[in-house]
């Protein structure tokens, strides 16, 4: 039986556990695509996977992969329902299931998280703020086929848990 083609979309604030949730559930079986990978480059378009050094967006990458039959994780902030959108859109394009994974952080737990962090991996805490103005918390009617949120438990474990059609927190 063959693997279903995959698009997952990450939805969270820096530091919230998208490249965690990524690195324990998909790396064996899905490309990682994030803007974080390709931090030297000068318009955010321009960053993508695995710091290509040939110049080309993410939306070329997802391309390819699905149209290869590989399913991909978009590992960014993804913060409104229009930059999904068009992530969906594409996912449609190749006949992809689309999943959203929504990291339901608060600013003060992505702060702290944040500060454990070193090298590049550390944002400037305006970042982890400027997400959270512009986070919009998805909807299974934004055309997910699955929506999951995702929560850090004391221990720092992620929680992740199916939401049902309608509910978005």
């Amino acid at each position: 039986m063959a693997a279903t083609l995959e698009l997952i979309i990450l939805i969270g604030l820096p530091a919230a556990g998208k490249s965690s949730l990524y690195r324990e559930k998909f790396a064996g079986t899905h490309l990682h695509v994030s803007k974080d990978l390709w931090p030297n480059a000068t318009k955010r378009e321009d960053r993508s996977a695995r710091g290509r050094s040939r110049r080309g967006d993410q939306r070329e990458m997802i391309e390819a992969a699905l149209a290869s039959g590989k399913s991909v994780v978009i590992d960014n902030t993804n913060p409104t329902k229009a930059e999904r959108a068009k992530l969906i859109a594409l996912a449609r394009a190749h006949g992809a299931s689309v999943l959203g994974y929504y990291f339901d952080i608060n600013t003060r737990t992505a702060v702290a998280r944040n500060a454990e962090r070193t090298g590049r991996g550390k944002v400037p805490n305006v970042a982890i703020f400027t997400a959270a103005k512009r986070l919009q918390p998805p909807s299974r009617g934004e055309g997910f086929d699955q929506l999951f949120r995702v929560t850090i438990d004391k221990d720092r474990k992620l929680d992740i848990i199916e939401l049902a059609p309608g509910e978005c927190r």
